[in-house]
């Protein structure tokens, strides 16, 4: 029987308390098993239609119908950041944001030293095909749009204009281009907002829906929103 001391290369025998002995090397089956565990984790996973992810192979991702759900193996202690997604656990609730990466877009983009928007879009001028308007990048505007579609996820606020501009990654124009802009604008002013999911509070579902008539300004259809 041999028990550890107080160095972490020396055991003591307590048959033989007057030797001391020395690991040379460590136990090959205490120094696979954290290798053994994910094997058996991932076959059980892989078993269950799980998919491993092609970037991080320590991703599952398992889709049903319109269900997707994500299993992250590893020891990472407490979920902190996930897929870009910025997890801070409370006593009180959970807070979701993606505040680094907006940081990160308004510096790539050059709009860490701009004027803030009180809003993401203007509220009195639509957006329309503009023909007639000045053409701009479509690589630039295209790359914006695309930086805005993936921060959707935890800015609903932003979700209707950057939805709305993306429909014209054709052909953009001026006004096109004006009108993401301002949605970086609006970042810059509030780049800490975010999903807060508050602790053993009732779940309260609340909708609203608004329609007009002949109000689309592309094809005149009647539209109707909800939220």
């Amino acid at each position: 029987m041999f028990v550890q001391t107080t160095s972490s290369q020396d055991f003591e025998d307590l048959d033989f308390t007057d030797r001391v002995y020395k690991v040379e090397k460590p136990l090959n089956g205490l120094h696979q098993a954290p290798r053994a565990w994910y094997e058996t984790l991932s076959t059980y996973l892989l078993d269950n239609r799980f998919q491993r992810g092609k970037i991080d192979n320590t991703l599952f991702i398992k889709r049903d119908k319109g269900d997707i759900l994500f299993v992250q193996v590893g020891s990472m202690g407490e979920l902190t950041f996930f897929l870009g997604l910025e997890v801070k656990q409370k006593e009180d609730g959970i807070f979701i944001s993606q505040d680094k990466y907006v940081t990160k877009i308004l510096k790539k983009f050059d709009f860490t030293d701009v004027k803030t928007a009180s809003t993401p879009m203007e509220t009195q001028k639509l957006l329309f095909k503009d023909e007639d308007g000045e053409e701009v990048d479509v690589h630039l505007y295209r790359s914006m749009i695309g930086s805005l579609m993936y921060l959707i996820s935890s800015r609903p606020d932003i979700m209707f204009v950057v939805c709305a501009c993306a429909r014209y990654q054709v052909n953009p124009n001026v006004s096109h281009l004006h009108a993401v802009k301002m949605i970086f604008k609006y970042l810059k002013g509030q780049p800490k907002l975010g999903l807060w999911y508050p602790k053993d509070s009732p779940f309260d579902l609340v909708a609203y829906t608004d329609s007009d008539y002949a109000g689309a300004s592309l094809d005149r259809k009647s539209t109707t929103g909800s939220c």
